[in-house]
Order: C-alpha cells, then structure tokens, then sequence
C-alpha cells in the first residue's frame, strides 16, 4: 500500500500545478492529414502475484511470461490509430524455453480521438507461465541449473477497452498517446476515464481443465502534462489512480464441478513518463509505463496484476495515397464521427 500513498502525494503535487497548466493556450499543430507509420520495441513484463498472510509472514508466488521484449507496428490516419503487436522468438529473452518454457504474446489495439474523448479496444491473447520466484519457495533452487515451475497450459484472453475525455479544451492526448498532434506550448489536464474488460482464463493440469471469467471495470482520473522544451522536444509525466470492481464466475474442480460466483473490489493505479522528439516528418521517443492493481480473493490471500514496460519508438508522415484518402472519405461520409 506504500505505493498507493506515494500515488497520491504525487496526485496532490500535480494539482497544485494545475491553475498554471490549465492557464497556459493549447497552441497545437494537427497531422491528421498525414499517414503516420511507426515501430516500436517495447518490454512486456506481465506478472500476477498471489499474496497469501500478512506482513513478514506473506507467502508469494509470481507468474511471468517468457516473452520480455515485443514489437509492434502502427499506423495513424485522422482520427483512428490502429497497433498490432507481437513477440518475435529471436530476440533475447524471448526464447529461454528449456528453463522457462513456451511463451506467446499477441494483442491488436485501436484508438479513436473523436472531440476531445477517447476511446481505446483492445484484445490480448497470452499463453505460456513460469514461477518466477522459484527460489523463495525452494531455497535449495538455483538459477541456470534447474528450471521454473511452468504452466505451459495457461491461458489468458483479454478483451477490453477505455473511455476517457479530457477536461481542459487546450490540452493535446494526441502529441502523448500517438504523436498525431505537437503541442507547442507546455498544457496539462485532469482525464477522467472508465477501464473494462473480459477476461478468460483456461488452464489443464493433469488432463483436468478448468476455465474462469472474469469482468472488471473501474473508475480512473489522472493527471497529464505535456513540457515542450524548444520546437522539437517534450516531456510528459501522468499518473492515475482508481476503484473498480471484478465479476468472477468459475467451476470448482474440487466440488464436483460446481459453479462458484465472486464479486471483489479492486485498487489500482497507472503512471508514466515519455519523451519524444518531434518533426513534421520523422519522431522518435521513449516511454517508460506502469499499471497494477490489487484485490483480495480470500481473507489474507491478495492477488496483483501488475504491467511494467519501457518503449522506444521511431516513425514517419507522409502525405496519404489517394486510395487511403477517397477510402476513408466514402467511410467517413456513412459514419460522420470518423
């Protein structure tokens, strides 16, 4: 819980500034007339960690996924961005198999900024865990001799998605989320946003299957502010915090197959820094994210999600084909919102 106070310090640190950041123009430059294209290499660290006592005495168990390093393409056109990404077997620390076992990772995401909201869908498919912390529940363990405790067998879907809207008209999400915009004078905002999802877990242990659902969704409000250093430069911390709750329906294997419901309350809380250099034609950039949140399953039992992950990114803009431009134009003549 260290972590969620120091959250909120740094919330009430932010809105002190906020008189400041809201008094500065939103003097943006739009490229949504322009194709953007833009790879990126990221680390995916996905974890769940089952909590089980209190303080000293807590017993944890960490689940990891062999996959520490994905890619991912992009492409940005008016007001959709569209990413599909995946991890590649022959980069380091993606194809520890023999220790670690088998792991994929694959997710498709789109943005839209209609106005000042935006929504984001995404699905994610992963498969393949490992015990990370073998050696806190085998002390005798040792690393590069004998391998993790793996569930080979453990997958999780993830259909979700995000609704935010941005509460001052001169901020730019854009210059943050794709780079679609280039705010050239510093501006922050308050965003509040709604976070939901479908997740599937399945799993098959000695020939047994079993299957949970799961249906979460929070209400979330974070601070952004975009630093412009120069014509070319910006910086941009934010940080977020909220509540939500987690829907569970599951079949008790050791209960002649019964089927069990779960209602939970959830805490959570996301932040990040990027920095970006900008052109009309090329940008390139790096983050650096984190989001986790915590329930407790059973009295002195807390399990955590938690998604920490660096990105580096480099991309181009270029005027639109005329068959991407008439394409979206006859679209955009049937859906007006686009």
């Amino acid at each position: 819980m260290n972590l969620f106070k120091a959250g909120l310090l740094i919330l009430f640190s932010l809105f002190a500034a906020q008189v400041k950041a809201q008094s500065d123009t939103a003097n943006t430059k739009s490229y949504a007339d322009q194709v953007m294209i833009r790879v990126n290499l990221d680390t995916n660290i996905e974890s769940y960690v089952f909590s089980e006592g209190e303080g000293k005495n807590a017993n944890e168990t960490i689940l990891s996924i062999n996959n520490k390093t994905k890619t991912s393409f992009s492409v940005d056109y008016r007001i959709i961005s569209a990413t599909v990404s995946f991890s590649p077997r022959f980069l380091e620390g993606n194809n520890d198999d023999e220790m670690k076992g088998k792991s994929s990772y694959t997710d498709l995401s789109f943005r839209f900024f209609p106005g000042r909201f935006i929504q984001n869908v995404y699905y994610k498919n992963v498969r393949g865990f490992y015990v990370e912390n073998m050696k806190d529940l085998s002390p005798e363990w040792q690393e590069g001799r004998d391998p993790y405790i793996q569930f080979p067998d453990l997958r999780v879907q993830t259909f979700g998605g995000s609704t935010s809207y941005i509460l001052n008209k001169n901020f730019s999400a854009r210059s943050i989320y794709t780079q679609g915009e280039w705010q050239k004078k510093s501006s922050g905002s308050w965003v509040p946003f709604l976070d939901y999802d479908l997740t599937i877990f399945r799993n098959t242990i000695d020939g047994v299957k079993s299957k949970e659902t799961q249906y979460n969704i929070g209400g979330n409000i974070g601070y952004f502010y975009n630093w412009v250093i120069g014509k070319n430069v910006n910086i941009s911390p934010y940080l977020a915090l909220g509540v939500g709750g987690k829907f569970s329906s599951y079949r008790d294997i050791q209960n002649e197959g019964t089927k069990e419901n779960a209602q939970y309350a959830t805490i959570r809380m996301q932040g990040g820094l990027h920095v970006g250099y900008n052109t009309d034609r090329f940008l390139f950039g790096g983050k650096m994210n984190f989001k986790t949140y915590a329930y407790d399953e059973k009295n002195n039992q807390t399990v955590e999600n938690n998604n920490l992950y660096g990105l580096l990114y480099i991309g181009y803009r270029f005027a639109p084909p005329k068959v991407v431009k008439n394409t979206y134009d006859k679209i955009q003549k049937k859906i007006p919102v686009l």
